[in-house]
């Protein structure tokens, strides 16, 4: 049976935990000939590897360098690989006090979230054939205003902005670049990010029982087959769009 990426090859960035290694492992189970995974680690992304099996290709990437985006590029065409799709999806996020944030936390997030995807995306288009697919990871919190989290709210409104720009920019191409915007989603960054306890993560799922229609707080594995759909020929005809996967938190 023909599966949606057959013979593809996708890159993901912050492909080694979370939503990323969720997505990874998904374009390989769907047929990706190969998938390029990146991090900021080797052990992290030698245990990404150990999950996702060979076709998995891990390349330690910070994407707030743009050296290290070009040596990712250089890794791909040197395996002689096109990239079929791409899923910019590295990013942190920290949590800041309005009138005491300095200039260095403003940096590092937009530095990763914002600069790194554009690119990102930059660096690695020549490699993108027509008609190819782009999808970005925003986040519900660009239509939000959730406290202590201004820089990261913003950093993900300038997500969904590119997603807008970038599909009027390579309509030539037929290259469609579309962002997804996670809810409340089960991640690492939970823990390595925002910096919360058991206790804060068990209140966590308890508001998403209320805030949440669904009435829970999502795994990767959820996100992931929604990014999938976005970068599929099933998707063919959406461009531009903001998906929204928060269990209807925000919509209703």
């Amino acid at each position: 049976m023909t599966k949606r990426f057959d013979d593809r090859v996708a890159v993901v960035t912050g492909g080694s935990t979370g939503i990323g290694l969720a997505t990874a492992g998904a374009f390989l189970k769907e047929g990706a000939r190969r998938v390029y995974v990146t991090g900021r680690t080797r052990k992290s992304l030698d245990a990404a590897v150990e999950v996702l099996g060979e076709r998995a290709v891990a390349v330690v990437s910070d994407v707030s360098r743009i050296g290290d985006i070009e040596k990712l590029k250089a890794e791909i065409e040197e395996r002689g690989d096109s990239v079929d799709v791409l899923f910019a999806n590295a990013g942190i996020a920290e949590k800041n006090s309005f009138g005491a944030t300095t200039e260095a936390e403003f940096d590092k997030t937009f530095d990763i979230n914002v600069k790194g995807l554009f690119f990102t995306v930059q660096t690695l288009l020549p490699l993108v054939p027509d008609g190819g697919a782009i999808v970005l990871n925003a986040s519900i919190v660009a239509n939000k205003g959730l406290a202590d989290l201004s820089l990261y709210n913003a950093s993900k409104a300038a997500v969904r902005s590119f997603a807008r720009t970038l599909a009027n920019d390579l309509k030539e191409r037929k290259i469609r670049v579309n962002a997804v915007s996670p809810g409340l989603t089960r991640t690492p960054i939970l823990e390595n990010g925002l910096k919360m306890d058991e206790q804060q993560i068990a209140a966590l799922h308890s508001h998403a029982e209320q805030a949440v229609p669904l009435g829970y707080v999502a795994k990767p594995h959820e996100i992931a087959t929604t990014v999938t759909f976005l970068a599929s020929a099933d998707a063919s005809y959406v461009n531009g769009i903001e998906l929204s996967v928060d269990g209807g938190m925000t919509q209703v």
